[in-house]
């Protein structure tokens, strides 16, 4: 075996140009799957991050007005009376709005709330305070703005008791909003939230787009979103009128479809791996065939079919495995650079790294073998006679 192994690594190490040729179909399938599949992993990750920090245990209720549904301010609170497996319920109403301070204007997005918003999605007040139940039913005008907001308008001054205008309304800042950061696409920080019965009358409306309900714990949230399905899906003659989703229902609609981007991406990597593979195959046919002679002499002093067969499957193996090494170093590389420079989140896992290996690994012994075989099979005296 060991003398296989040395004779393997003579021819390969004997022919550096080509050797490093015929890896690099293997370096560049390796290195391009570990990238591609880091890529849908990380953005599988980051996605899922988002989705968590929405809130605990937390499940969206929306209306689809197009079909007839529509929810208010009193539905939120019916939901928590009648679903025993909710804590809290949140009615949103939201509008864009321009927010003017002295002779300083700027366009956010209001959203009207109530006291419970904080703690169902998981938002917190840095400074003053949150709006209140006695807000909410007296209609105060009262605001509480989000980081961004608070630059582009106040720009480093302090906001809390400064008045400001919003559709004709003046409302008093009691508070600011701790950073929260964006997800989805969308600042949470460029956000005016203010009681939603005040929103309501700014806007026109009595109607709210949403209503985030907390359940009582993970397990609970699957029965309280059939429960609310059973008693409002029965207030509309459309079943779709209303779309109701636990947040465990959406991380999993995201994992499969993210699962499925990284599988389609991995396995487009994947056909230049195989490409790889016919490249070694090729490379190992034409050794086969200039060292005819030294098949023929090894045979005619005794070299067994498997000793020829092991040679040059060894070979085959020592390059994609050499290719496979390099690749993985690449990839890992890649993937931290293509963080960097796009930007995008990336997470290359020891799953993705062991898999690809182990595929080039594979690759070079499928491809390699018929080469082998042929080179086993030659008959001594005509491989001594060949030129």
């Amino acid at each position: 075996m060991f003398e296989i192994l040395a004779v393997a690594w003579a021819g390969v190490v004997g022919n550096k140009l080509r050797s490093l040729l015929t890896m690099l179909g293997v370096i560049i399938g390796v290195s391009a799957v570990i990238v591609l599949v880091s890529v849908g992993q990380g953005a599988s990750a980051q996605i899922s991050g988002q989705i968590q920090g929405l809130g605990s245990n937390m499940i969206m209720v929306n209306a689809n007005r197009s079909l007839g549904g529509k929810l208010e301010v009193a539905d939120a609170e019916e939901m928590v009376r009648r679903v025993p497996y909710l804590s809290k319920a949140v009615p949103l109403v939201t509008s864009s709005v321009t927010a003017k301070w002295q002779d300083k204007s700027y366009d956010t997005a209001l959203m009207g709330v109530t006291q419970d918003f904080p703690e169902v999605r998981n938002f917190a007040v840095q400074r003053g305070g949150f709006i209140t139940a006695e807000h909410v039913a007296a209609r105060t005008k009262v605001a509480v703005l989000g980081q961004t907001v608070v630059d582009r308008l106040f720009d480093g001054q302090n906001p809390l008791g400064q008045t400001i205008h919003l559709a004709g309304g003046v409302f008093t800042v009691i508070g600011v909003m701790e950073p929260k950061g964006a997800s989805f696409g969308q600042d949470n920080d460029d956000q005016i939230y203010v009681p939603v019965t005040a929103a309501q009358r700014l806007i026109g409306t009595n109607r709210v787009s949403t209503i985030y309900a907390q359940a009582r714990s993970a397990q609970d949230a699957p029965l309280a979103v059939a429960e609310i399905k059973a008693i409002w899906g029965a207030k509309f003659k459309n079943q779709d009128a209303l779309r109701i989703m636990s947040q465990d229902q959406i991380l999993q609609t995201v994992s499969n479809v993210t699962g499925i981007m990284t599988f389609f991406l991995g396995s487009i990597a994947g056909i230049s791996l195989l490409v790889g593979g016919i490249g070694i195959m090729n490379i190992m046919l034409v050794s086969v065939t200039e060292r005819t002679r030294e098949i023929g002499i090894r045979k005619a002093i005794g070299a067994k079919r498997r000793h020829v067969l092991g040679q040059f499957l060894t070979e085959a193996v020592i390059l994609s495995m050499a290719g496979g090494l390099i690749g993985v170093s690449l990839g890992i590389a890649g993937s931290r650079l293509v963080s960097k420079v796009g930007g995008i989140s990336t997470s290359v896992t020891l799953s993705s790294v062991l898999l690809s290996f182990g595929f080039a690994a594979a690759v070079g012994m499928f491809f390699g073998m018929y080469p082998a075989v042929k080179a086993s099979k030659l008959d001594p005296i005509e491989a001594l006679r060949y030129e």
